[in-house]
Protein backbone atom coordinates (compact mmCIF):
# COMPACT_ATOMS: atom_id res chain seq x y z
CA UNK A 1 0.00 0.00 0.00
CA UNK A 2 1.00 3.59 -0.97
CA UNK A 3 2.05 6.28 1.71
CA UNK A 4 -1.50 8.09 0.44
CA UNK A 5 -3.46 4.87 1.17
CA UNK A 6 -1.45 4.16 4.58
CA UNK A 7 -2.56 7.73 6.00
CA UNK A 8 -6.32 7.33 4.57
CA UNK A 9 -6.31 3.84 6.49
CA UNK A 10 -5.16 5.19 9.41
CA UNK A 11 -7.48 8.82 9.27
CA UNK A 12 -10.19 6.50 9.09
CA UNK A 13 -9.64 3.61 11.55
CA UNK A 14 -9.21 6.45 14.09
CA UNK A 15 -12.26 7.93 13.08
CA UNK A 16 -13.97 5.14 13.30
CA UNK A 17 -14.58 4.25 16.85
CA UNK A 18 -16.92 7.52 17.50
CA UNK A 19 -18.75 7.09 14.47
CA UNK A 20 -21.19 4.50 15.65
CA UNK A 21 -21.90 6.73 18.99
CA UNK A 22 -22.83 9.46 17.51
CA UNK A 23 -24.75 7.87 14.55
CA UNK A 24 -26.54 6.25 17.38
CA UNK A 25 -27.25 9.01 18.85
CA UNK A 26 -28.37 11.28 16.07
CA UNK A 27 -31.23 8.30 15.40
CA UNK A 28 -32.25 7.88 18.84
CA UNK A 29 -35.91 9.27 19.05
CA UNK A 30 -36.24 11.82 22.09
CA UNK A 31 -32.56 13.17 22.25
CA UNK A 32 -31.78 16.53 21.49
CA UNK A 33 -30.84 15.74 18.30
CA UNK A 34 -34.22 14.69 17.38
CA UNK A 35 -35.88 17.70 18.99
CA UNK A 36 -33.52 20.63 18.04
CA UNK A 37 -35.45 21.20 14.53
CA UNK A 38 -38.41 22.65 16.53
CA UNK A 39 -36.34 24.40 18.79
CA UNK A 40 -34.10 26.27 16.69
CA UNK A 41 -37.70 27.82 15.48
CA UNK A 42 -37.51 29.71 18.89
CA UNK A 43 -36.41 33.30 19.25
CA UNK A 44 -33.28 33.15 21.54
CA UNK A 45 -32.90 36.60 23.13
CA UNK A 46 -29.70 37.82 23.27
CA UNK A 47 -27.99 40.90 24.69
CA UNK A 48 -27.19 43.17 21.33
CA UNK A 49 -23.55 44.84 22.00
CA UNK A 50 -20.39 45.10 19.88
CA UNK A 51 -17.71 44.97 21.94
CA UNK A 52 -13.83 45.47 20.54
CA UNK A 53 -11.74 42.36 21.14
CA UNK A 54 -7.95 43.15 22.30
CA UNK A 55 -6.49 42.87 18.58
CA UNK A 56 -9.29 45.65 17.39
CA UNK A 57 -8.19 49.16 16.47
CA UNK A 58 -11.50 50.60 15.48
CA UNK A 59 -14.63 50.68 17.78
CA UNK A 60 -17.18 50.94 14.94
CA UNK A 61 -18.96 47.98 14.82
CA UNK A 62 -19.83 46.18 11.47
CA UNK A 63 -23.30 47.26 11.80
CA UNK A 64 -22.11 50.34 11.30
CA UNK A 65 -20.08 50.35 8.41
CA UNK A 66 -21.93 51.58 4.73
CA UNK A 67 -22.77 48.57 2.92
CA UNK A 68 -20.43 47.39 0.05
CA UNK A 69 -21.16 44.12 -2.06
CA UNK A 70 -17.62 42.66 -1.61
CA UNK A 71 -17.07 39.41 -4.00
CA UNK A 72 -16.46 35.85 -1.70
CA UNK A 73 -13.53 35.50 -3.48
CA UNK A 74 -12.12 39.18 -2.46
CA UNK A 75 -13.16 38.25 1.14
CA UNK A 76 -10.30 35.50 1.20
CA UNK A 77 -7.96 37.40 -0.77
CA UNK A 78 -8.57 40.19 1.87
CA UNK A 79 -7.37 37.44 4.98
CA UNK A 80 -4.65 36.92 3.17
CA UNK A 81 -3.48 40.46 2.79
CA UNK A 82 -4.11 40.70 6.45
CA UNK A 83 -2.03 38.00 7.32
CA UNK A 84 0.76 39.28 5.17
CA UNK A 85 0.31 43.04 6.80
CA UNK A 86 0.41 41.80 10.23
CA UNK A 87 3.97 39.93 9.89
CA UNK A 88 4.92 43.06 7.88
CA UNK A 89 3.97 45.16 11.04
CA UNK A 90 6.11 42.46 13.49
CA UNK A 91 9.27 42.99 11.65
CA UNK A 92 8.76 46.74 11.38
CA UNK A 93 7.52 47.08 7.90
CA UNK A 94 5.19 51.28 7.84
CA UNK A 95 4.57 51.08 3.93
CA UNK A 96 4.65 48.75 1.12
CA UNK A 97 4.16 49.36 -2.30
CA UNK A 98 1.38 47.13 -3.65
CA UNK A 99 3.30 45.16 -6.08
CA UNK A 100 5.15 43.98 -2.95
CA UNK A 101 1.90 43.06 -1.21
CA UNK A 102 0.92 41.55 -4.04
CA UNK A 103 3.88 39.35 -4.56
CA UNK A 104 4.17 37.93 -0.79
CA UNK A 105 -0.10 37.47 -1.14
CA UNK A 106 0.22 35.64 -4.46
CA UNK A 107 -1.37 37.72 -6.57
CA UNK A 108 -1.00 40.64 -9.37
CA UNK A 109 -1.46 43.76 -8.79
CA UNK A 110 -4.79 44.63 -10.28
CA UNK A 111 -6.29 42.34 -8.47
CA UNK A 112 -4.92 43.59 -4.52
CA UNK A 113 -5.76 47.25 -5.72
CA UNK A 114 -9.27 45.97 -6.74
CA UNK A 115 -9.75 44.04 -3.77
CA UNK A 116 -8.11 46.67 -1.43
CA UNK A 117 -10.93 49.18 -3.03
CA UNK A 118 -13.47 47.75 -1.24
CA UNK A 119 -12.30 48.92 1.72
CA UNK A 120 -11.53 52.80 0.69
CA UNK A 121 -8.03 52.53 0.71
CA UNK A 122 -6.12 53.22 -2.38
CA UNK A 123 -2.93 53.51 -1.38
CA UNK A 124 -0.04 57.09 -2.00
CA UNK A 125 1.67 57.31 -4.97
CA UNK A 126 5.25 56.68 -4.92
CA UNK A 127 4.67 55.89 -1.41
CA UNK A 128 2.20 52.78 -1.12
CA UNK A 129 -0.03 51.51 1.38
CA UNK A 130 0.66 52.25 5.16
CA UNK A 131 0.56 49.01 6.77
CA UNK A 132 -1.40 49.77 10.10
CA UNK A 133 -3.61 52.00 8.37
CA UNK A 134 -4.47 49.17 5.74
CA UNK A 135 -4.45 46.68 8.74
CA UNK A 136 -7.62 48.63 10.62
CA UNK A 137 -9.63 49.06 7.61
CA UNK A 138 -9.50 45.41 6.79
CA UNK A 139 -9.77 44.27 10.05
CA UNK A 140 -13.31 46.84 10.41
CA UNK A 141 -14.88 45.23 6.69
CA UNK A 142 -13.70 41.69 8.03
CA UNK A 143 -15.94 42.44 11.23
CA UNK A 144 -12.47 41.29 13.58
CA UNK A 145 -12.88 44.47 15.39
CA UNK A 146 -16.16 43.02 17.23
CA UNK A 147 -16.26 39.82 19.90
CA UNK A 148 -16.61 36.41 18.76
CA UNK A 149 -16.91 33.62 20.57
CA UNK A 150 -16.15 29.82 19.56
CA UNK A 151 -17.68 26.41 19.75
CA UNK A 152 -16.21 23.52 19.05
CA UNK A 153 -18.43 20.24 18.89
CA UNK A 154 -16.95 16.67 18.38
CA UNK A 155 -13.79 16.11 20.45
CA UNK A 156 -11.85 13.77 18.73
CA UNK A 157 -8.60 14.51 16.82
CA UNK A 158 -9.83 17.26 14.78
CA UNK A 159 -11.62 19.01 17.15
CA UNK A 160 -8.89 18.34 20.14
CA UNK A 161 -6.37 19.88 17.46
CA UNK A 162 -8.54 22.99 17.18
CA UNK A 163 -9.33 23.75 21.05
CA UNK A 164 -5.74 23.47 21.39
CA UNK A 165 -4.44 26.06 18.63
CA UNK A 166 -3.37 28.94 20.12
CA UNK A 167 -3.70 30.99 16.85
CA UNK A 168 -7.54 31.34 17.37
CA UNK A 169 -7.42 33.64 20.44
CA UNK A 170 -4.26 35.17 18.74
CA UNK A 171 -6.51 36.57 16.16
CA UNK A 172 -9.26 37.53 17.85
CA UNK A 173 -11.61 34.19 17.91
CA UNK A 174 -11.44 32.40 21.47
CA UNK A 175 -12.91 29.42 21.73
CA UNK A 176 -15.14 29.46 24.51
CA UNK A 177 -17.28 26.25 24.45
CA UNK A 178 -16.49 22.34 23.71
CA UNK A 179 -18.53 19.81 23.34
CA UNK A 180 -18.81 15.83 22.76
CA UNK A 181 -21.51 12.86 23.88
CA UNK A 182 -18.69 10.61 24.83
CA UNK A 183 -19.40 10.72 29.04
CA UNK A 184 -16.03 9.91 29.49
CA UNK A 185 -15.43 13.68 28.02
CA UNK A 186 -17.53 15.38 29.85
CA UNK A 187 -16.04 17.77 32.42
CA UNK A 188 -12.60 17.15 31.19
CA UNK A 189 -10.89 20.22 30.43
CA UNK A 190 -9.17 20.39 26.68
CA UNK A 191 -7.02 23.50 26.07
CA UNK A 192 -8.12 24.73 29.60
CA UNK A 193 -11.62 24.29 28.59
CA UNK A 194 -14.13 21.30 30.17
CA UNK A 195 -15.99 19.50 27.69
CA UNK A 196 -20.37 19.89 28.16
CA UNK A 197 -22.58 17.66 26.90
CA UNK A 198 -23.71 18.11 23.75
CA UNK A 199 -27.54 18.70 24.77
CA UNK A 200 -26.12 21.84 26.52
CA UNK A 201 -25.20 23.18 23.25
CA UNK A 202 -28.28 25.55 23.03
CA UNK A 203 -28.40 26.96 26.41
CA UNK A 204 -24.64 27.33 26.77
CA UNK A 205 -24.12 28.88 23.23
CA UNK A 206 -27.21 31.73 24.31
CA UNK A 207 -25.36 32.26 27.49
CA UNK A 208 -21.56 32.52 26.25
CA UNK A 209 -23.01 34.31 22.91
CA UNK A 210 -20.98 31.86 21.19
CA UNK A 211 -20.87 33.77 17.25
CA UNK A 212 -19.20 30.59 15.34
CA UNK A 213 -19.81 27.02 16.15
CA UNK A 214 -17.35 24.31 14.54
CA UNK A 215 -18.72 20.64 13.41
CA UNK A 216 -15.86 18.04 13.79
CA UNK A 217 -18.39 15.11 14.09
CA UNK A 218 -19.03 12.35 11.89
CA UNK A 219 -21.40 12.71 9.24
CA UNK A 220 -24.13 11.01 10.63
CA UNK A 221 -24.59 14.04 13.39
CA UNK A 222 -23.74 17.02 11.73
CA UNK A 223 -27.01 18.21 10.62
CA UNK A 224 -27.95 17.54 14.78
CA UNK A 225 -25.48 19.55 15.89
CA UNK A 226 -25.82 22.09 13.46
CA UNK A 227 -29.69 22.52 14.46
CA UNK A 228 -28.92 22.78 18.27
CA UNK A 229 -26.14 25.29 17.29
CA UNK A 230 -28.93 27.46 15.24
CA UNK A 231 -31.30 26.84 18.25
CA UNK A 232 -28.78 28.52 20.92
CA UNK A 233 -28.61 31.60 18.32
CA UNK A 234 -25.50 30.47 16.27
CA UNK A 235 -25.18 31.75 12.80
CA UNK A 236 -21.71 31.18 11.76
CA UNK A 237 -20.75 27.75 11.27
CA UNK A 238 -18.00 25.88 9.97
CA UNK A 239 -18.38 22.35 9.01
CA UNK A 240 -15.45 20.00 8.84
CA UNK A 241 -18.38 16.58 8.03
CA UNK A 242 -18.31 15.71 4.62
CA UNK A 243 -21.76 16.58 4.10
CA UNK A 244 -24.68 19.58 2.65
CA UNK A 245 -25.88 20.75 6.22
CA UNK A 246 -29.36 22.09 6.09
CA UNK A 247 -29.87 25.93 7.58
CA UNK A 248 -32.41 28.92 7.89
CA UNK A 249 -31.41 31.58 5.40
CA UNK A 250 -29.92 33.89 8.28
CA UNK A 251 -27.13 31.30 8.79
CA UNK A 252 -24.26 30.87 7.22
CA UNK A 253 -22.05 27.61 6.66
CA UNK A 254 -18.55 27.09 5.58
CA UNK A 255 -17.47 23.66 4.57
CA UNK A 256 -13.97 22.38 4.90
CA UNK A 257 -13.58 19.12 3.00
CA UNK A 258 -9.90 17.61 3.26
CA UNK A 259 -10.73 14.91 0.96
CA UNK A 260 -12.10 17.57 -1.72
CA UNK A 261 -9.28 19.31 -1.47
CA UNK A 262 -7.12 16.31 -1.88
CA UNK A 263 -8.71 15.71 -4.89
CA UNK A 264 -7.98 19.25 -6.60
CA UNK A 265 -4.39 18.55 -5.71
CA UNK A 266 -4.51 15.23 -7.76
CA UNK A 267 -6.40 16.91 -10.40
CA UNK A 268 -3.43 19.39 -10.72
CA UNK A 269 -1.18 16.83 -10.34
CA UNK A 270 -2.14 14.70 -13.52
CA UNK A 271 -2.45 17.64 -15.88
CA UNK A 272 1.39 18.47 -14.82
CA UNK A 273 1.91 14.53 -16.28
CA UNK A 274 0.25 15.51 -19.18
CA UNK A 275 -3.13 14.87 -18.45
CA UNK A 276 -2.25 10.66 -18.80
CA UNK A 277 -3.03 9.63 -15.32
CA UNK A 278 0.76 8.67 -15.18
CA UNK A 279 1.77 8.04 -11.72
CA UNK A 280 1.93 5.30 -8.78
CA UNK A 281 -1.42 3.54 -8.34
CA UNK A 282 -2.96 4.11 -5.03
CA UNK A 283 -4.76 1.27 -2.94
CA UNK A 284 -8.25 2.09 -2.75
CA UNK A 285 -9.34 2.46 0.89
CA UNK A 286 -12.92 0.80 1.45
CA UNK A 287 -14.31 3.07 4.49
CA UNK A 288 -16.90 0.18 5.03
CA UNK A 289 -14.45 -2.34 6.00
CA UNK A 290 -12.22 -0.34 8.23
CA UNK A 291 -15.17 0.95 10.28
CA UNK A 292 -15.89 -2.48 11.22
Amino acid sequence: MSWAGKIATLFLRSQAATVDAWQERATSPGTGFASARSESQCVIERKSRVTVHEHGRYSTGVEDLPYRSVPEAAVGRLAVYLRVLTSMIEQGVTTMSSEVLAGAAGVNSATLRKDLSYVGSYGTRGVGYDTARLVEHIERLLGLTRHHSIAVVGIGNLGHALANYPGFPDRGFPVTALFDLDEDLIGVPVGGLPVDHVDSIPAVCAEREVTIGVICTPVPAAQGVCDLLVAGGVRCILNFAPVVLQVPDDVEVRRVDLAVELQILSFHQVRRCGGNGVGPVVDPVDPIAVSR
